[in-house]
């Protein structure tokens, strides 16, 4: 079996979805969806096809390791990503050969389904509320919701108590049922961070993501050790070298590697053995796609440390069959490879017309602030 054909499509709303065909007519599917950076993501593809081309794609970690380490400069989340992509599309291909779901071939499955939660936007409180009532609804039974941004290095106590009281009234509306995780996004100071932290305690979040920006594990484990809600990080850290000083810190409880930025499914494999050493667990992180959303369940499925599934669509729009949620879960896929069947057609429906650009925010006084 040899790789013939790397082939993209940058898809509505900011996915790109990669597709590697074969000469046996199998195609594997990966989604290398760096957000505000497609068209980066997609000329170190085109590099990364010159090496492809003519080889064996079961040779999985051979590629990965040749990729990662052949081109000198190594890791940053626009050539991980494009690995990331690759190395999907890899196992699917691997998978649909021998008839078998990726999970099979990385120690089998450790649960029978795989718990999601969804996300709740909004402007106001209420509208977070009714998005809140509307999941739960569809049978969702836990959710993530962002405070709001953006943050000073040193916020008012106006600011944080409105933050922290939106929480309460999603608290109250929602009961003690669902779970709720509560996003900071890198937008806050540490100081801000264990401040709002601190105020939110009562309220029981399943866990604070990204207090502070990525970079600072020693700031990182000092708003860990300050609160008793969960610490959760990991989104914009790439393959097991990232994540090992948070790791060996105990700066965080749960590890969220992107396996569209982290490296892939074997290397999500890694970095959760290395969170399982520390009895940390892993929820991967995915706004995005159905692609990437299928690669993080293989990945679930076996991983013993598994928390939950974080997901945005369930692939209406890009697959034959769309995945479906049963009070909190995803059935365990059976169907080889990745377990979807993408629509090519609805791909080339769905081709953006622009780029999709990440917000730029400023401060009141006109400098830059973090989104």
């Amino acid at each position: 079996m040899q790789i013939t054909e790397i082939e993209t499509f940058p898809i509505e709303p900011r996915w790109l979805v990669l597709a590697i065909r074969t000469d046996e007519g199998i195609t594997g599917y990966g989604e290398p969806t760096l957000e505000g950076h497609l068209e980066s993501v997609q000329g170190a593809l085109e590099e990364f096809e010159r090496y492809l081309k003519g080889k064996d794609p079961r040779r999985i970690e051979k590629h990965w390791q040749t990729l990662y380490r052949g081109g000198f400069y190594r890791g940053g989340p626009v050539l991980t990503t494009a690995l990331s992509g690759v190395e999907q599309a890899l196992w699917d291909i691997k998978g649909k050969k021998l008839g078998v779901p990726v999970y099979e071939l990385l120690g089998g499955p450790c649960r029978d389904k795989i718990e999601v939660y969804a996300h709740v936007h909004g402007d106001r409180t209420q509208d977070y509320i009714d998005g809140a009532l509307e999941k739960v609804e569809r049978d969702f039974r836990a959710f993530k919701t962002t405070l709001a941004g953006p943050a000073r290095s040193l916020e008012t106590p106006q600011f944080l108590q409105e933050a922290v009281d939106k929480v309460g009234a999603i608290r109250e509306a929602l009961g003690p049922e669902v779970q709720i995780g509560v996003d900071l996004h890198g937008r806050y100071s540490p100081a801000a961070a264990i401040q709002a932290a601190q105020s939110l305690e009562k309220y029981n979040p399943a866990f604070i993501e990204e207090p502070c920006l990525p970079g600072d594990v020693d700031s990182l484990a000092r708003i860990q050790s300050a609160t008793a809600i969960p610490v959760a990080t990991g989104e914009r850290l790439y393959t097991k070298w990232g994540f090992r000083s948070v790791i060996e810190k105990g700066a965080a409880d749960v590890l969220q590697p992107d396996l569209s930025h982290a490296g892939g499914i074997l290397e999500g494999k890694k970095i959760g053995a290395m969170a399982e050493a520390r009895y940390a667990s892993l929820a991967p992180h995915c706004p995005l796609g159905p692609v990437a959303l299928a690669a993080c369940i293989q990945l679930d499925a076996c991983t013993p440390n598994f928390l939950i599934q974080e997901q945005v669509t369930l692939g209406e729009r890009y697959l034959e069959e769309p995945f479906s949620v049963e009070n909190g879960f995803i059935p365990l896929p059976e169907d080889p490879g990745l377990g979807i069947e993408v629509n090519e057609d609805a791909l080339r429906e769905g081709l953006l017309e622009e780029p999709w650009q990440t917000p730029s925010w400023t401060h009141e006084d006109g400098s830059v602030a973090d989104w």
